[in-house]
């Protein structure tokens, strides 16, 4: 694909996850290294200690060859990168080793937020080929692709709109077929229009989406996007890799022994934190045509041995499932996922499989150079865009003239406390303080009405800070939780792959801004 380049550098700035006011008690807790949360990890996220994960790891005996095997049949109909070739070749070594995310299967990838883990997990493996290149690591993307929440995959927002697909399947979303999704395509065709930048993204999805599973089209989708850079993508409902899972599909199911485990660890966790996922007396779906369903009824040994395939791990399963057929050393996710793998640490120990490192996804806000500049115009730092929206106008209304009326409320409060001064009576300095209030009352009154008055004449500039807003907080949420990589594809082609991929740092514990700035000509 070709692009034509329409920015030549980009403004970066880092903030705090603390600083945003965003992020959970947890994601601070764990990015500040609280002790608190030793129990629940192995260890924290650093080059260093990645060491200490390698060498665990080394004692572990995975499955390379069936591991192999599984990826070239996955495979054997795409069109493989030399990269990605070459790194399903390094996992027969004994010295390579697997960085992992993972998600559903979204819709034209989804949120941005999916774009970013991916990246952040290539960027991962490079940082560590460098600090210890006698080993090898292989970026890995785990397909959710027997997870079967249909609503939450199934659309996209583009330009003040959403593209939802409709179908009348069921079951594990996999499996879905694609078909129906090019009138979505067709539909984001038109609007597009004919550019360069537009006709590549409409025949990538147009090829990635005609006639196939939904998990077939995620596939082909991440390695034309990724494949590039040596992302090795995996759907994990194989039969041959789930006969590993035996043991503990009966331990589960048969014998329900895992789920006190996990209870107690929880119950620790939720001490101080929230809890993501729910546990259940039995942690495995059963699929069966057009269905996946939680177990209800018994089910024998012999179901298992001989039908491993049909059942599924939900979401505190997936994870020592995962653990259990890579040679894994760490895990890039949100702050739910990092929630629910904490649940999981002494489950880890009891079953001998080595818990991974756990490493925040990066969180990217793009900012448009327009927006950039007005921002700046407006007198605001960058920063200041995690404020509210009626927290921003106020500032700039207070900056515009001075409306505040802060001295001469400590003035009215100096003459009455002159005034309690001339009198020992507790009733009368009763009296005066109540009287105190109600004129600092009215004195706020005044203030809000002045306020009021300032912003009236600074409409546009004011106008201007709503539509930054709700551009980089679209429904109140993050840019990264609800825009899709299809406009800034269209905007900027792999050019805007290739800038978060050179300016991600998946270690890094700030919150990044990104703006592009065009060519001087």
């Amino acid at each position: 694909m070709k692009y034509n380049l329409y920015f030549c550098k980009v403004n970066k700035h880092k903030i705090s996850y603390k600083d945003t006011e965003l992020f959970s008690k947890l994601i601070i807790d764990y990015l500040s290294e609280n002790e608190k949360l030793s129990s629940f990890i192995n260890h924290f996220p650093s080059l260093k200690d990645f060491g200490k994960q390698i060498e665990e790891q080394k004692k572990s005996k995975t499955n390379r060859n069936l591991l192999i095997d599984v990826l070239r049949n996955q495979y054997s109909n795409l069109s493989v990168s030399d990269k990605v070739e070459n790194n399903i070749d390094l996992l027969k070594s004994e010295n390579t080793f697997t960085i992992t995310t993972g998600h559903q299967l979204c819709l034209f990838t989804g949120p941005l937020y999916f774009i970013y883990k991916i990246i952040s997990t290539i960027n991962l493996t490079e940082q560590l080929k460098k600090e210890y290149p006698e080993n090898n690591f292989v970026p890995i993307f785990w397909m959710a692709s027997e997870d079967h929440d249909f609503e939450e995959v199934n659309h996209i927002h583009l330009f003040g709109k959403k593209y939802e697909w409709n179908s009348d399947e069921s079951g594990m979303v996999g499996d879905f077929n694609t078909s129906e999704i090019s009138k979505i395509i067709s539909e984001i065709s038109s609007i597009l229009g004919d550019t360069e930048n537009a006709n590549s993204i409409i025949d990538l999805l147009r090829s990635c989406y005609k006639d196939n599973s939904l998990s077939d089209a995620t596939r082909l989708l991440v390695n034309e996007l990724f494949g590039k850079y040596g992302i090795v993508i995996l759907d994990a409902n194989d039969k041959e890799l789930k006969k590993q899972l035996l043991p503990i599909i009966k331990r589960d199911v048969l014998h329900q022994e895992l789920t006190p485990i996990i209870s107690e660890n929880t119950s620790s966790f939720s001490e101080n934190y929230k809890p993501q996922a729910i546990v259940r007396n039995v942690n495995f779906f059963k699929l069966s045509e057009g269905k996946r369903e939680r177990i209800q009824e018994v089910i024998l040994e012999e179901e298992i041995e001989s039908n491993s395939e049909i059942f599924s791990p939900n979401v505190l399963m997936r994870p020592l499932y995962q653990e259990l057929i890579l040679p894994n050393i760490a895990y890039i996710g949100g702050g739910a996922e990092v929630a629910y793998w904490m649940q999981l640490k002494s489950v880890f120990k009891e079953l001998n499989i080595v818990f991974p490192m756990l490493v925040l996804r990066n969180s990217v806000m793009w900012v448009e150079e327009k927006d950039y500049t007005k921002w700046n115009n407006l007198g605001f730092k960058i920063e200041d865009i995690f404020l509210s929206e009626n927290k921003l106008q106020n500032k700039f209304a207070e900056t515009k003239s001075s409306v505040s009326l802060e001295k001469e409320k400590l003035q009215i409060e100096k003459i009455y406390q002159e005034i309690t001064h001339k009198t020992q009576d507790i009733g009368m300095k009763s009296s005066i303080d109540s009287e105190l209030t109600k004129q600092l009352n009215s004195i706020k009154k005044i203030e809000r009405k002045l306020l009021k008055s300032e912003k009236q004449k600074h409409k546009i500039s004011l106008n201007q800070i709503s539509k930054i807003k709700q551009k980089l907080f679209p429904n109140n949420i993050l840019q990264e939780r609800f825009d899709n990589i299809i406009p800034f594809y269209f905007k900027y082609g792999e050019k805007f792959i290739e800038t978060l991929k050179e300016e991600i740092d998946p270690l890094d514990t700030n919150f990044l801004i990104l703006s592009p700035q065009k060519n001087k000509q």
